[in-house]
């Protein structure tokens, strides 16, 4: 797993390996002990502990059947696999194209009933239009892609804007002002774009917010991420894509998407901002 992947994933690591040592303390077994009865080499049993290696799904097994406690098993392997599932590079996931990438988070879509997204680098996918929604995913395929299915990646995205207007699904979007200039595709999309969130934003469903470029801000911008109900964060990096299903973390940036709304401007004034903006495209 790739040391960039945040400390989140370096965290869950070390939630597991805690999980796994008070099982061997309750079962008063040291480190050698552990061993003998895993048939492993006593550094095995430290590093794991340590969270300095992750133990495999097999690894998991031998160390519940050692403690007498072969029913937490299942339970630890599925945290093991949460963690393993936390951190996913671009270049595996996109490996055969950007179609596949984006059908893939459409079952967490279609499940979640409260969405809240931050954004500062561009307009969340939700609410792009065909054009910027090519333009943003061409970028992607032309840096670090060699299957190129832009069409289909752009289709599959604007099927699953569906999800804004189906069941009893709420939507809060927040966005840094810079990403009303950011100038990505053309001024024409650029402004079509900017309509689309005005359009958007009337819905009763969806709260836009935009967070003003001003002196004194309380918080600096953040990487985006997305909130899937209570249950999952999504945080696209540069080199990656995280992860995080641990509640205290979630909540983490529950509280940063709170902070981040009181700072930005909604309704009127939200929509001055971006009539502004197209003006300066037209």
């Amino acid at each position: 797993m790739p040391s960039s992947g945040s400390s989140s994933v370096q965290a869950a690591r070390r939630v597991l390996a805690d999980r796994l040592r008070e099982m061997s303390k309750d079962a008063g077994l040291d480190g050698k002990s552990m061993a003998a009865a895993c048939g492993w080499h006593p550094s095995k049993v430290s590093r794991i502990s340590t969270a300095k290696t992750s133990p495999s799904a097999d690894d998991i097994r031998a160390w519940c059947r050692a403690c007498g406690k072969p029913a937490e098993t299942d339970d630890l392997i599925a945290s093991l696999r949460a963690v393993e599932g936390m951190w996913v590079e671009w270049r595996r996931m996109e490996r055969s194209g950007l179609r596949r990438a984006q059908t893939a988070v459409l079952p967490l879509f279609e499940r979640t009933r409260r969405f809240r997204a931050y954004s500062s680098w561009f307009v969340p996918g939700l609410l792009q239009t065909h054009g910027y929604t090519e333009d943003v995913l061409r970028a992607v395929q032309q840096r670090r892609v060699t299957v190129d299915d832009v069409a289909d990646a752009v289709a599959v995205r604007m099927e699953r804007q569906r999800v804004l207007y189906e069941g009893q699904r709420c939507f809060a979007f927040l966005v840094e002002e810079s990403v009303l200039w950011n100038g990505l595709g053309s001024a024409e999309t650029q402004a079509e774009q900017l309509e689309r969130l005005l359009g958007v934003s009337a819905l009763p469903n969806v709260s836009l917010g935009v967070v003003p470029t001003r002196l004194g801000r309380a918080r600096m911008p953040v990487e985006g991420f997305w909130i899937f109900d209570t249950a999952q964060v999504n945080v696209e990096l540069v080199s990656g894509h995280l992860t995080i299903t641990q509640p205290s973390e979630v909540a983490m940036y529950a509280d940063t998407f709170i902070t981040l709304a009181d700072m930005a401007v909604h309704g009127a004034k939200a929509r001055a901002l971006i009539s502004r903006a197209i003006t300066s495209f037209a």
